[in-house]
């Protein structure tokens, strides 16, 4: 690898690629204000800073069970108000979801952005009961799938039924060598203590990493590895690649009832 910035490149290699976060904010505005009021909890604290929040939907009757979704942004672009309209596949098998905020690099480090997530899990699941997917895509992949390392204390670790990273950064070694860094400010020891990766999962964890099949290269790679290097760390694993789909169209499946991976999530 001779570009580390093209290999971690998406928008250019995808048609109409900057159009996409216009597309997902009205989506998710629709779907809020389309939503009975008393289903939908908007911008609840977990913690003291401003971005500390997470929206939270619920099904019509008492939720089957609880999915959290981490969204992307390569820890230092969006918030949780973008991504709502991803609530709507496991809404309709009667699952709770809710999607946190979080602080931004560079304003913090990707591991106090970690630990902002232990904060956001353990005050979701204090909210609703039951067991709890956890899910995320590019940057938030690689915090869901930290959420299931063995070096992470997390309250609710024991309702966490499974583990699912789409399009995630599990090795981040590679971003040293990118413009990114700028903001991320990455040496080889903090990239390496963030890595999912190159850390042992939690006992009885179960990884689903999910890529689209025309996603960048790097992306596929870093799909593939952490379920490989995890399956032998003795995580039950799978590896699926979303034929038809890239790194900005693979989260659409979750706003549809019958998609394979929103099926996959509460199944």
């Amino acid at each position: 690898m001779t570009d580390w910035d093209d290999a971690y490149q998406n928008g250019k290699y995808i048609p109409d690629g900057d159009d996409y976060p216009g597309m997902w904010k009205v989506k998710s505005a629709t779907f809020r204000e389309g939503l009975d009021e008393s289903r939908k909890r908007i911008g609840c604290a977990y913690g003291p800073h401003p971005r500390e929040v997470y929206d939270l939907f619920l099904p019509g009757g008492t939720p089957m069970g609880l999915v959290v979704f981490i969204h992307g942004g390569y820890w230092q672009k969006f918030d949780q108000s973008l991504w709502s309209h991803l609530a709507i596949g496991p809404l309709a098998h009667g699952w709770a979801v809710a999607i946190p905020g979080y602080r931004l690099c560079p304003e913090v480090s990707i591991a106090e952005i970690t630990q902002s997530m232990v904060r956001a899990l353990t005050a979701i699941g204090a909210h609703v009961d039951g067991a709890i997917t956890l899910a995320g895509h590019s940057a938030g992949g690689h915090l869901a799938a930290r959420m299931a390392c063995d070096d992470i204390t997390l309250p609710v670790a024991d309702r966490l039924r499974l583990y699912v990273s789409i399009s995630g950064l599990h090795d981040l070694r590679p971003l040293i060598n990118t413009g990114l860094n700028a903001a991320l400010r990455l040496d080889m020891a903090s990239a390496a203590a963030e890595s999912p990766a190159l850390k042992t999962p939690r006992k009885g964890v179960k990884l689903l990493a999910w890529v689209g099949e025309d996603e960048r290269p790097e992306f596929l790679r870093q799909n593939n590895l952490l379920g490989n290097i995890w399956r032998g760390a003795g995580a039950k694993t799978g590896c699926v690649h979303a034929k038809g789909h890239h790194h900005f169209s693979v989260i659409s499946e979750l706003a549809k009832k019958g998609s394979p991976l929103t099926k996959a999530l509460i199944i």
